[in-house]
């Protein structure tokens, strides 16, 4: 059982230097130079699920805790050593480093070799629950990510426990023959599930699926100055919708379990907590293809952040919760002794895991690995719910594009109507205001992240609000559209992608290049 101190979990983590200088070029793979780094290994280990031994990976620090621990105001001074047996690289999800440091192999830097090592130095701004993962072939699967969480030092007063989790979605096969599989027409199709009806975008919507991945003009600066192709596109996806049945399709991959922090119901983390205490769960959507719903049983939750950016407070027992979105909800606990179980569960079906609240003395009985009851899709409606306590300041964009979301056959997932490899960089210049909406011509929702920048959502399918600051956001099946709003203030290049690990790597990836 672990206990968390309720006072010491905002307890300071020393590292001090002045951020590293950008290089022009592709950051090479160096060795390791000076001490005083915190250093995180990526390593083999062998973790057990459902009785059975599985060889994964992971990423730990000396005393073999997961992930790192810093506060907002330090530097990111971590040296990063690969241990598990073939190149990789950890991307730092949802900070701001300097291009070059942000971790994503064939944009930012060179592979890290088995063996090697590579230092990282570079200032955290803010404050937050984010994570670190491999942006390297499908490593992620394989469970080499952890918790980043960067705390507040002005919360350091506050009388509130932390308990952290990551979710993580497993399978005993092999990801590439997976991957094989999808690619040779393999789609689980019996994971549809009925598109929930978006909301029309202003002058009317389109709903559809475009099998063609067709591409907006070069240079388009407004959806509502289509040309004849992408018009076309949106009628022939308006006719595969037809022939779908006005489906969506949740699930590319059956997973054997859903993890949290590596374990599943049948042998869950029990967090020991104060009867009547107040708990701050950081928890983090670490899943290569899996959207969740969290669900907090008989506790009510209040909202706080999402990608550990604040949002006003949003109560409720269950939210919504994507691939690579984190969640920060604050729980004011009974006052009676008792055992309180939260739960992550997949959409569209039953499948769980999760972690218990137990006060002491508590008994904690079976969980089931099974919900009484179908979870829905995971959509927008707790995203069109959210509001930004800290919203971008007003202004009027100075860049607008539309980003067409589209997929083929042989499981070819595209951008604009390119995969990565075949794609052009989306222009940007420094003090833009770009607006950005992506409209999804697919079957399946996309978890869009944007590296290097924190965007606000501001409108869904055509609707405008001042919706919540984040990093990645889910796009809706069938036509589904969602804008978002950032300012062009990290110049380099920056990796713009579909968080399902498979349709990334099936192509669902782009990049961001700053002119200057």
């Amino acid at each position: 059982m672990n206990t968390l101190s309720r006072r010491g979990f905002l307890a300071a983590s020393a590292a001090t230097l002045c951020a590293a200088a950008v290089p022009s070029l592709l950051m090479p793979v160096r060795p390791a130079r000076a001490d005083g780094h915190k250093v995180i290994t990526a390593g083999k280990r062998v973790i057990e699920v459902k009785g059975k031994a599985a060889n994964v990976f992971g990423l730990h620090q000396a005393d073999g805790s997961s992930g790192i621990v810093m506060n907002a105001g330090e530097n990111f001074r971590v040296r990063l050593k690969n241990l598990i047996g073939e190149p990789t690289v950890i991307h730092w999800h949802g900070l701001t480093p300097p291009w070059q440091q942000d971790g994503v192999a064939d944009i930012s830097q060179e592979p890290i070799p088995d063996g090697g090592s590579h230092d990282y130095d570079f200032p955290l701004a803010r404050p937050g629950t984010f994570w670190m993962h491999s942006h390297f072939g499908l490593q992620e699967q394989l469970m080499l990510a952890a918790p980043l969480i960067v705390r507040d030092p002005d919360e350091a007063g506050q009388d509130v426990q932390e308990v952290v989790v990551l979710f993580h979605d497993f399978t005993f096969r092999d990801p590439q023959e997976i991957l094989a599989e999808l690619k040779a027409g393999g789609h689980d199709m019996s994971a549809m599930a009925p598109a929930p009806a978006p909301e029309p975008a202003a002058g009317g919507g389109h709903e559809g699926h475009n099998m063609s991945g067709t591409a907006m003009p070069s240079g388009q600066t407004s959806h509502d100055t289509m040309d004849h192709g992408a018009m076309g596109a949106m009628q022939m996806s308006g006719q595969a919708a037809g022939q779908m049945g006005g489906m969506s399709h949740l699930q590319d991959v059956q997973y054997d379990a859903l993890l949290a922090n590596d374990r599943t119901l049948d042998n869950p983390e029990i967090f020991s907590v104060e009867p009547g205490g107040r708990v701050r769960l950081r928890l983090i959507n670490g899943a290569a293809s899996t959207n969740m719903w969290l669900d907090l049983g008989k506790l009510q939750g209040k909202l706080f952040a999402v990608d550990g950016m604040p949002v006003e407070p949003v109560e409720g027992t269950r939210f919504e919760f994507a691939v690579a979105q984190r969640l920060d909800i604050l729980l004011e606990l009974p006052k009676e002794a008792s055992a309180w179980p939260v739960f992550a569960v997949q959409e569209g079906g039953r499948m769980r895991t999760g972690v218990v609240l137990a006060a002491k003395g508590a008994s904690v009985g079976k969980l089931a690995d099974m919900a009484d009851e179908d979870f829905p899709a995971v959509g927008v409606n707790l995203e069109q719910r959210l509001r930004a306590t800290k919203p971008l300041s007003e202004k009027a964009a100075t860049r607008k594009h539309t980003m067409m979301l589209g997929e083929g056959p042989n499981y070819v997932w595209t951008l604009d109507g390119a995969m990565h490899g075949q794609d052009k960089p989306l222009a940007v210049a420094s003090g833009d205001r770009f607006e950005l909406t992506f409209m999804n011509h697919t079957t399946m929702s996309h978890p869009m992240h944007l590296h290097g920048h924190h965007f606000q959502v501001v409108a869904v399918n055509g609707k405008r609000f001042a919706g919540a600051v984040r990093d990645t956001v889910l796009v809706p099946a069938n036509m589904g559209m969602v804008t978002i709003a950032f300012d062009a203030d990290n110049a380099g290049k920056w990796a713009l992608h579909c968080h399902h690990l498979y349709h990334m790597v099936g192509g669902m990836m782009t990049s961001m290049a700053y002119a200057d």
